[in-house]
């Protein structure tokens, strides 16, 4: 990476982009407008701007009489409820780095996250949908050969309580905490291995959170869902949590991401704009198919994640009555999103444009050089809020940033003639069998129109002769479809015969990631 060039953007940027504002003098800012108005919706439990405000200068003090400084890292392991977002804008205030953990991450993850990060502290619930954190961290603790402090909200006898970290002071005076400086550690997306540590600084996450909101059209009638693990991303900051902060709205939590959960919210709440991954949207899609909820309040319904079948698209807008906004993001910066005003076509089958006009985009080929017009190859880019480098992993960074700081994706993708951007997965999932390149998304949809078929994945699977061999994996339903039977309905579709499947094979249920995402990786494992 060329430091010359670094430096020239970082000082554009700060110029001419940033608020030179932390994280924690943005929500004392939110109270000073908003007030009284509420924030936070969980359960029973209704914060006003304010309220936030306070109780997180609270926690901040308390933080601070724990022993905790600016710099040091806190594993943060929470579910959805409102103590995570206090918590969270009490270590902003201190510059204590909350590392944003999955409730779903599990012990090989979290104690690779605690080493890497050299984390000081862990705070997570006792339980959560019957699994018990507390048995968890006792193990880590055993394992590693450094001091670690453990708070747990909810019943425990073991580690100190999470209400031990509260002081009644509700004023707080903020430190001298770098606007510039690492505002919060996300956690990469991977399906194996130990997540890697992305560094979001104070002044990048609030510039994002306000432009996916003015994208959104988000303001102070505003009432968000978030529906998918705060923790993430996209319900923390695209435009989430923090982007309906921005605009004075207010923020309903949903403690399971279960349609049970989200759709009953919907109604009581009158909730306007809410984001799913695609199996999730789905799941909800077949709740309603038995039961009854009015959603006229909803008007917006964010799909990302992963990537979206034109099908699903439109009978998203079609069930829910509203207007989809396709959005593709990275924890490590650029976020795309179509427009609501955009035409059918447009919100339907491709992931839009970039929400800023400093994000500088390339699609590049594997020698790193510009594809032509309309053509695949690696999407790179850099811009005001995107990172440099992973935390603590230099020999990553050398791979992944270009001497010209562009950050590569690992997408594959192209730019469409009217701007907006086509992402068809990751590179890595592109097929190679037999030294031709095999798109999956390209199969599946083709295979989403066939009657018999309403739910399906291609992947490559390890095959001696070729490489790779073509799997098709089908949901179950009324009728199983034969390998013959699928190559020919794909040979009436004009598929060229090297792209035709290898094996097909049936299950019953999607394995799922952290985040509700379809794991490729699991339905390899078990092939």
């Amino acid at each position: 990476m060329n430091i010359e060039i670094k430096e020239k953007l970082e000082k554009f940027y700060d110029e001419n982009v940033w608020e030179h504002m932390t994280l924690g003098e943005f929500i004392t800012n939110c109270a000073k407008t908003y007030k009284d108005k509420i924030a936070i919706v969980d359960g029973d439990m209704r914060l006003s701007y304010n309220d936030l405000d306070e109780l997180s200068n609270q926690y901040a003090n308390g933080l601070l009489k724990a022993g905790f400084k600016k710099g040091d890292k806190i594993v943060l392991q929470l579910p959805n409820c409102y103590e995570f977002i206090v918590i969270s804008f009490a270590m902003f205030k201190t510059g204590i780095i909350p590392i944003m953990s999955l409730p779903a991450h599990r012990k090989n993850e979290l104690k690779g996250i605690i080493e890497k990060s050299e984390a000081v502290a862990y705070i997570s619930k006792d339980k959560y949908l019957g699994f018990s954190y507390v048995d968890m961290i006792r193990d880590i603790k055993s394992e590693l050969n450094k001091q670690l402090e453990v708070y747990i909200l909810g019943e425990n006898q073991e580690y100190k309580r999470f209400s031990n970290l509260i002081e009644n002071n509700n004023q707080y005076k903020h430190s001298d905490v770098d606007y510039k400086g690492i505002g919060l550690l996300l956690l990469s997306g991977g399906t194996t291995g130990i997540p890697k540590l992305i560094p979001r600084r104070h002044c990048d996450y609030i510039y994002v959170a306000n432009k996916t909101g003015e994208r959104c059209d988000l303001n102070q009638e505003t009432v968000y869902l978030a529906s998918l693990p705060i923790a993430h991303n996209f319900p923390l900051g695209c435009p989430g949590i923090v982007g309906t902060f921005a605009k004075g709205g207010k923020v309903v939590l949903c403690n399971v991401t279960s349609p049970d959960e989200i759709l009953p919210l919907i109604e009581d709440e009158k909730v306007t704009i809410t984001g799913f991954v695609p199996a999730i949207a789905n799941i909800c899609m077949d709740y309603l198919q038995y039961e009854d909820y009015d959603l006229s309040s909803l008007k917006i319904v964010q799909v990302g994640g992963s990537v979206l079948e034109p099908w699903l698209a439109e009978k998203i807008e079609r069930i829910f009555d509203v207007k989809l906004q396709q959005i593709f993001g990275i924890a490590e910066g650029l976020i795309l999103t179509t427009n609501k005003e955009d035409d059918d076509k447009t919100r339907w089958q491709t992931q839009g444009k970039p929400i800023s006009e400093h994000d500088e985009i390339l699609i590049v080929d594997e020698q790193g050089e510009e594809v032509g017009g309309e053509e695949y190859g690696e999407l790179i880019t850099r811009g005001a809020y995107t990172i440099y480098g992973y935390y603590n992993l230099p020999e990553v960074n050398e791979i992944c940033i270009t001497q010209d700081c562009y950050f590569k994706t690992g997408d594959k993708a192209r730019k469409l003639k009217n701007g907006n951007y086509q992402i068809v997965g990751r590179i890595k999932e592109i097929i190679n069998r037999a030294g031709e390149k095999i798109t999956p998304l390209e199969l599946e949809e083709i295979l989403l129109t066939h009657e018999n078929i309403n739910s399906v994945q291609v992947v490559g699977v390890p095959d001696n002769l070729n490489g790779e061999a073509i799997a098709v994996f089908i949901l179950n339903g009324d009728k199983k479809l034969t390998l013959e039977e699928v190559r020919k309905f794909l040979i009436s579709n004009n598929v060229a015969d090297f792209k035709l499947p290898d094996i097909v094979k049936y299950i019953d249920v999607w394995p799922l990631t952290a985040l509700g995402k379809i794991d490729r990786n699991k339905l390899k494992e078990n092939f």
